[in-house]
């Protein structure tokens, strides 16, 4: 055999291995606060994730979104009514269970900026990726980047809930807004610099809205013909179902997962979201339901039928939880 034929093989042979290779799984958690009640458990020596550290564990890549600053400095911004500090103890719980957080969110700066940059300093330290918010506009505005099994994922942070001051500015440090035209354009900068996935996780909706507007769900769309593989939403204290558009998911709000202080029973349900991917995109994706306690710790929920679907699916199925 010649030199070209056996380099033919050789590429054809590591094409097919890449299509066939095992899938990327990633794991998305909704708002996780670490105040409060979760806070008071981890100082008395609890854990409010160990009844899903086996299922994080079990994933490639887990990403939350983290709804509080984890800082001793900073001073509380008022008129806030509510306004979140977690201990640094606290990033104990999250290490080696997520490996990357969203700070685009309402609540990372509920003690202005000195919280947030020792946030972000604490969470470099401690080796937790973070995005959607940055020392300025810019670096608020940069992917994660997920490189594992031969894939590049972008994932891409936003925050659109007030109030606007927590914005990034050109040389102030702030959370990534989601002005539509400005998430379609780090979309499209995403796809050029070699993204195989782009995956935006918005911090949107109204609190406690069953169903996703009619903005959002218009919104959600555009962002899949930009180039998005799916959508991944929190916020609103509730889940708001799920999608399917051009074959590809939105999950609009993933609810509650660690948190607490709501009376409201289905403020108390949140879902993990548990995806494969490979090159093609979405393989397969489902939800799995937890029920959080006064703690505000979540627990999975045996026999539950939560969303869930394949790549390509025209319409959203029903998987039973395990």
């Amino acid at each position: 055999m010649s030199r070209f034929f056996r380099l033919t093989a050789a590429i054809a042979l590591l094409a097919a291995f890449n299509v066939h290779a095992e899938p990327l799984t990633l794991i998305f958690a909704g708002d996780v606060m670490l105040d409060d009640g979760p806070g008071r458990l981890i100082a008395r020596g609890g854990d409010p994730l160990t009844h899903f550290a086996d299922t994080l564990k079990a994933a490639d890549y887990r990403i939350a979104n983290l709804e509080s600053p984890i800082a001793e400095s900073g001073t509380r911004l008022t008129p806030k009514f509510y306004a979140f500090r977690a201990h640094p103890r606290t990033l104990s719980v999250l290490h080696g269970r997520f490996d990357a957080v969203s700070l685009a969110n309402n609540h990372i700066g509920d003690y202005g900026n000195d919280a947030l940059l020792e946030t972000m300093q604490r969470l470099d330290t401690a080796g937790i990726a973070r995005f959607g918010a940055g020392r300025n506009l810019v670096e608020a505005h940069q992917p994660l980047w997920v490189k594992r099994k031969g894939l590049k994922i972008a994932i891409l942070g936003y925050n659109e809930f007030i109030p606007r001051r927590f914005e990034a500015g050109a040389e102030t440090p702030g959370v990534a807004w989601s002005e539509d035209d400005h998430v379609i354009s780090d979309i499209r900068a995403a796809k050029a610099a070699g993204a195989d996935l782009v995956i935006p996780f918005m911090h949107w909706g109204w609190e406690y809205e069953p169903v996703a507007s009619q903005r959002l769900q218009s919104f959600a769309r555009r962002m899949i013909d930009e180039g998005a593989s799916m959508v991944v939403g929190s916020h609103p204290h509730v889940t708001q179902g799920a999608d399917i558009y051009r074959g590809k998911p939105i999950i609009y709000s993933l609810g509650n997962f660690v948190f607490d202080g709501f009376e409201e029973a289905r403020s108390k349900i949140g879902w993990l979201l548990k995806v494969k991917l490979d090159k093609s995109g979405i393989v397969f994706w489902e939800t799995r339901e937890a029920r959080i306690d006064d703690d505000g710790t979540p627990h999975p929920v045996s026999g539950r039928f939560t969303p869930c679907g394949k790549g390509g699916d025209d319409l959203v199925s029903s998987c039973q939880n395990p």
